[in-house]
C-alpha cells in the first residue's frame, strides 16, 4: 500500500493504528461463534529470570521449587536451582520408556506422562518416580487413549490430561490436531469430561499439538505447543466443551512441556531443545 508523502507523521501513525485495530477486531470475529465472547489477546512478554544447562532438556521440565527435572525420552536429570548442579539422573530402558513427555510433582512424587509416540494405536502410561533418587516406583496404563498422552497434572482434586493428535507423524486416520483434548480424569485415570481447544489456539499449533500444560494459582491453564515461543492461557467454559482462550505470552523457549514453580507460581519453567537449557520465565498477571 502506498502512502502519500503529504500525510504527516501523526496522521500516518493514526492511520496505522486504525488499520491494526481493524485487523485485530476482524481476527476476533473470524473465530468460531462460541469464541467471540473470548477473543485472544495480543502476546504479552514473559521475561527470563534463570537458565540452567541440562542435556536431558529435550521433552520438557518440572520443578519442585528447589530443583528442576529435565526430561528426555527415557532419561530424567535432576538439577539444583541454586547452582545448576546435577544431583541425580535416571536412565531408563528405551524399550520400556519410549517417550516420556512431561512431569510434575504431585504429593511428593514425580508423576510423568508417557506415550508410545509416534506409534499407533496410542498407548499412554503414568510413570511415578521418587523425586529424591529418581527411582522408578510404578507404571499405570491408561484405560482409554483418545490421543497421545503428552501431559498429566493435578488440579482441584482431579487428574487432568492432554491427549494430543497430529496431522501426520504420530497421527491416526481420520483425526488431526483439531482432535486434541483436555480431559478430566478420576482417581483410576478414567475420563470424566472432555474439552476441545479453540480455533485461536489450534491455528497456532497446527500441524502439531499441545506438548505442555500447567495450572496456575489463578485457576487458569497455561499450555504450550510443539515449536512456537508462545504460551496460551485458557479457562474452562461455563457452558459447552470448548476451552476459552483469554490471553497469550511470548516466551524464550520453543514449545514442549512446561511447569510452574510450586514455591513461586509466577515462575514458569520451560526448555530450549536446541541448546538443551531449562528456562525460568516470569509470567505477569493477565489484565
Amino acid at each position: 500500500m502506498m502512502v502519500s508523502a503529504r500525510v504527516g507523521m501523526p496522521a500516518f501513525k493514526l492511520m496505522a493504528g486504525a488499520i491494526a485495530a481493524l485487523a485485530w477486531v476482524s481476527a476476533a470475529f473470524l473465530l468460531a461463534p462460541g469464541l467471540r465472547a473470548f477473543p485472544a489477546s495480543p502476546l504479552v512478554h514473559a521475561p527470563v529470570e534463570r537458565r540452567i544447562s541440562a542435556p536431558e532438556a529435550r521433552q520438557g521440565v518440572a520443578s519442585d521449587g528447589e530443583a528442576i527435572y529435565a526430561v528426555d525420552n527415557s532419561t530424567i536429570g535432576k538439577y539444583a536451582i541454586a547452582d545448576g548442579r546435577r544431583l541425580v539422573r535416571f536412565e531408563g530402558d528405551p524399550e520400556r520408556f519410549a517417550h516420556l513427555n512431561s512431569c510434575t510433582i504431585v504429593e511428593r512424587q514425580l508423576v510423568c506422562a508417557a506415550s508410545n509416540y509416534p506409534d499407533t494405536p496410542h498407548r499412554g502410561t503414568v510413570e511415578f518416580f521418587a523425586p529424591e533418587t529418581l527411582a522408578h516406583l510404578r507404571s499405570v496404563p491408561l484405560p482409554e487413549n483418545p490421543g497421545s498422552l503428552t501431559v498429566l497434572t493435578r488440579h482441584g482434586g482431579k487428574w487432568w490430561a492432554i491427549f494430543a493428535n497430529y496431522d501426520s507423524r504420530g497421527g491416526v486416520p481420520g483425526q488431526d490436531h483439531r482432535a486434541t483434548l483436555l480431559a478430566e480424569l478420576d482417581e483410576d485415570f478414567r475420563i470424566l469430561r472432555r474439552f476441545t481447544f479453540p480455533q485461536s489456539v489450534l491455528g497456532r499449533i497446527a500441524p502439531r499439538s499441545i506438548s505442555g500444560a500447567s495450572w496456575g494459582r489463578d485457576g487458569k491453564l497455561y499450555v504450550s505447543g510443539h515449536d512456537k515461543p508462545e504460551i496460551y492461557v485458557l479457562e474452562l467454559p461455563r457452558q459447552g466443551k470448548v476451552l476459552c482462550h483469554i490471553g497469550s505470552f511470548d516466551i524464550a523457549s520453543f514449545g514442549q512441556a512446561i511447569d510452574f514453580d510450586p514455591l513461586d507460581n509466577g515462575l514458569l519453567w520451560s526448555i530450549d531443545r536446541e541448546t538443551r537449557t531449562a528456562i525460568a520465565s516470569r509470567v505477569p498477571p493477565l489484565g
